[in-house]
Order: C-alpha cells, then structure tokens, then sequence
C-alpha cells in the first residue's frame, strides 16, 4: 500500500443498496494488510427491531466501540432521515458542522471509512444533505454504491453529475455478470458515460491503494 492516509467516504444512491455491507469489507481488507483504520458513521437512523445498527457493525469491523464510529446522541431509533427523526423524537437540531467535527479520527490512522446515511441527496443535518457532508469531509476517495438492476442508470447518473470533480468510482452491488441487464448497465455507464465502475471488492481496494 501506498504511503499516505486513505479517506473514503461511501455513499449510495439510495437507502438499502449495501453501503454499510462495502465499508465492512473495505475494513477488514485493510486490516489484512495490517493498516490502522476508524470507521465513522456521522449519525444513523434505524427501528428496534433491526437488530444490529450500522455504528456497531463497522465498529465489530473496524475494532473501535461504537459510540467511536457515531456518537451516542447521535443514534436515532425512528427510521427516517436523521434531521426528520431528531425532530420526531424532539431533539436538538443537527449541524453540519457538529457532523464534521465529531468525525474526526486519529492522526496515525491508515485507513479511515466514513459511510453516509440514506442516498447523496438525503439531508444527515438540519443544514445539509450527504453531499455537502462529502464537500466537507475531503476524502481521497468516494465509493458510490448503487443496485446493478434496473433504474440504476438514472440515479448513477444524477449522483455522479452532482458528485462533479469529486474523485469517484461506482460499486455495482449484487452484480451478476449471468445477467443481460446487469451486464448492459455497467457498460452503458463505462462506454457512454466514462465512469469508473466496478463491481467486486478487491477492484475497490486496488483503486482506494492507488492515490
């Protein structure tokens, strides 16, 4: 691996398209190759009877707590966008800014992930969407992860034009190179649109050690 901190934010183009599954992986590769790494999950929103929250599965990944990944007060246990459940649960409001400070990691860190909540657009505070959040952050890269099938084209195409300069590749999940359709996509996307587009974990972590 390359010298230099790794910070890579992943984000999706919507709610259940296997973020928090990428993160997991992309942490123990890391870990493999006997990197420090942090997982942070600015704030995350979820119902009782999910079972296990994001912050606590990047933090059995990353070998943190997880109140280190996301704040205690920053778990919300109404699943809608955070700024929407803290209002429901009658809480102060979210800043951006809180966001950003609360996820700062160690310095000596070689790797750190930072997953989002919900699609690019969706607001994670009061005064901003993941987005802006991304804009903040700085990361050396951002993993989109979008479903393979169908509608993926349009909404690959809407996050990635407003990612713009953002260095970005998209992570086809649940890619099933037997499917036509799965198939065309992922070329549309490379051919027409000249994305980055891959569709397995070990490609991901051979971009993220390429800075």
């Amino acid at each position: 691996m390359n010298s230099g901190q790794r910070r890579i934010v992943i984000a999706g183009t919507g709610t259940e398209v296997g973020k928090t599954w990428l993160a997991v992986q992309l942490l123990a590769r890391a870990r493999r190759e006997d990197c420090t790494v942090a997982a942070r999950k600015p704030a995350q929103s979820y119902a009782e009877r999910d079972g296990r929250t994001d912050a606590e599965l990047l933090a059995t990944a990353s070998g943190e707590r997880p109140e280190a990944v996301c704040p205690r007060h920053r778990w919300y246990d109404v699943p809608m966008a955070p700024p929407i459940a803290a209002d429901v649960l009658g809480l102060a409001p979210i800043a951006l800014s809180d966001l950003v400070e609360e996820s700062r990691w160690p310095d000596d860190v070689d790797v750190a992930v930072v997953e989002t909540a919900g699609g690019l657009r969706s607001p994670i505070a009061h005064d901003g969407d993941n987005l802006k959040l991304i804009e903040r952050l700085a990361p050396t890269h951002v993993v989109l992860v979008a479903d393979a099938g169908l509608g993926t084209l349009n909404v690959v195409r809407l996050c990635m034009q407003a990612l713009g300069g953002v260095r970005t590749i998209v992570f086809l999940n649940r890619y099933d190179p037997r499917s036509d359709l799965h198939c065309r996509n992922r070329e549309w996307l490379v051919d027409r649109d000249g994305m980055r587009v891959v569709t397995d974990v070990e490609t991901v972590w051979g971009v993220m050690c390429d800075v």
